[in-house]
């Protein structure tokens, strides 16, 4: 298998390039991207001894092999290595699937090539003597696997540069904090996690000493990955964060956010907690992914009009969000507790609405001159980032593509506004919606949409076979 086969060097690569680091051997010391030389410096030095090999699946996770630095730089760097294609074609938990066409029992589940994106070769600080690399999945002609998550944006990121459009990204995720390790058994509460803090912390600077030595190691260690933070602020629910990061290309900013994660939950084990990424993991009690986009064309900003106001190409562009953002609900609200997480006034958008700094809002449109933006609000901090940049620049493209007009903006309590859309409010609805929307088959093809909708019935069937705790917490001693 070639390193870069031609049929996938044809895809444009929209990630930042990676820049070489200053002298391995001379500094001794090992932080940030690298370049595959720098990379071989670090082994010959001692500094580095295992490289982790990931392919982010479906449902955002680093899923791969660990090489030993030598065979990775002396094979896998150059003919890239096989992996079961279930990656690509399977749950949360690993289990193998039938109704995936990509791969099945039918088929023997068998492997997928998968490339090193050379370009994401990164240290991970909170791993002894170890980097990161990216793959994309490739198969047996070498032509990228296009229900890869990477391949799933990249793909829509070819479209709108077919408009000449390119996209910058911003991700701002929440997550909750819990004292202790979670174990199914012991569960949330009393004799089981509780959370960080007590409180509601909002804003608060003055956390308690456990709580600040995890946000000055979480933010020391993202800064040496070469992913420093822009902000870390407490949030409304007990225990719960928020942290944003300066914006960048898309590809390369959903690269990041799987690391970041990776990061999060490793370094709160290591004291004494657990950091969960559920969209609602309490009842009443939501943890968003935001994402901000702006839109350049030739390095101009295309959102803003001189005056400072919301251009016509970006009220097309929120148009296209709204029109088509209801059939592809799956892609940043992928499991059954995803929409748990849209409850009236609680900050996460029931209503396919837009204005203008309004957090009630599904697309807020914020910032000043240049840096004005367009924030997508629906996506859960349970969602896959590749695949909710994915919808959102979709919806984009469509609004372009079809010079949309958006519906007057809201300009009041968005939750209220009935003329608006709702927001889809089950899963088996969202899948209903995507498997059926013409928006949302031009976009992505046949390919892609079955195969996504499979992964939310699969889903679905689990909630719908499982008995759950509040089951038996009504209706125990009651039927």
């Amino acid at each position: 298998m070639a390193t870069t086969p031609r049929s996938f060097s044809q895809v444009p690569r929209l990630g930042t390039p990676s820049a070489a680091t200053a002298g391995v051997r001379r500094r001794r010391a090992v932080t940030g991207k690298l370049s595959l030389s720098d990379l071989r410096d670090a082994v010959d030095a001692g500094l580095i001894d295992t490289v982790f090999f990931a392919l982010p699946n479906l449902q955002g996770q680093l899923k791969g092999k660990r090489f030993g630095a030598r065979h990775f730089l002396d094979k896998v760097a150059l003919d890239g290595a096989d992996m079961c294609a279930y990656l690509l074609a399977t749950d949360v938990e690993m289990s193998p699937r039938h109704g995936f066409d990509l791969t099945s029992w039918d088929s023997g589940f068998e492997d997928t090539g998968v490339v090193p994106d050379l370009s994401t070769l990164r240290y991970l600080p909170w791993m002894p003597r170890t980097v990161l690399v990216l793959g994309d999945a490739v198969d047996a002609a070498d032509a990228p696997v296009e229900v890869a998550p990477r391949q799933v944006l990249r793909s829509q990121l070819t479209r709108l540069a077919a408009h000449g459009l390119h996209t910058q990204v911003g991700l701002e995720t929440e997550f909750l904090l819990y004292q202790g390790t979670y174990t199914p058994t012991a569960g949330l509460g009393p004799g089981g996690l509780v959370p960080a803090a007590e409180v509601n912390l909002d804003y608060a600077l003055d956390h308690a000493p456990g709580l600040d030595r995890y946000f000055r190691r979480l933010q020391a260690a993202l800064a040496k990955a070469a992913m420093p933070v822009e902000a870390v602020k407490t949030e409304s629910a007990p225990g719960q964060v928020e942290v944003t990061f300066p914006h960048s290309g898309a590809l390369s900013a959903c690269d990041q956010h799987l690391v970041f994660k990776q990061a999060a939950r490793m370094l709160a084990g290591r004291a004494g907690m657990t950091a969960t990424f559920m969209a609602a993991p309490e009842t009443g009690i939501g943890s968003g992914l935001h994402l901000h986009l702006s839109l350049t064309r030739s390095g101009t900003p295309m959102l803003p009009t001189p005056d400072g106001q919301l251009s016509t190409l970006g009220k097309s562009a929120v148009a296209g969000l709204l029109e088509a953002l209801p059939g592809l609900a799956p892609l940043y609200a992928p499991n059954v507790n995803s929409y748990k997480r849209y409850l009236g006034e609680a900050f996460a958008p029931t209503r396919m609405a837009w204005g203008f700094d309004n957090r009630t809002c599904a697309i807020r449109i914020v910032g000043h001159g240049d840096s004005l933006r367009l924030e997508v609000r629906l996506g859960g901090a349970d969602g896959n980032p590749y695949l909710l940049a994915a919808a959102a620049v979709a919806g984009i493209v469509h609004g372009v593509s079809h010079d949309l007009v958006p519906p007057r903006q809201c300009v009041s309590n968005a939750f209220e506004a009935s003329d608006a859309p709702l927001v889809p409010l089950t899963l088996e609805q969202a899948r209903s919606a995507f498997r059926h929307s013409p928006i949302t088959r031009e976009a992505f093809g046949e390919e892609v949409v079955e195969h996504y909708a499979q992964l939310a019935q699969i889903e679905i069937d689990h909630q719908r076979h499982t008995v759950t705790d509040a089951e038996q917490a009504r209706w125990f001693t009651r039927a």
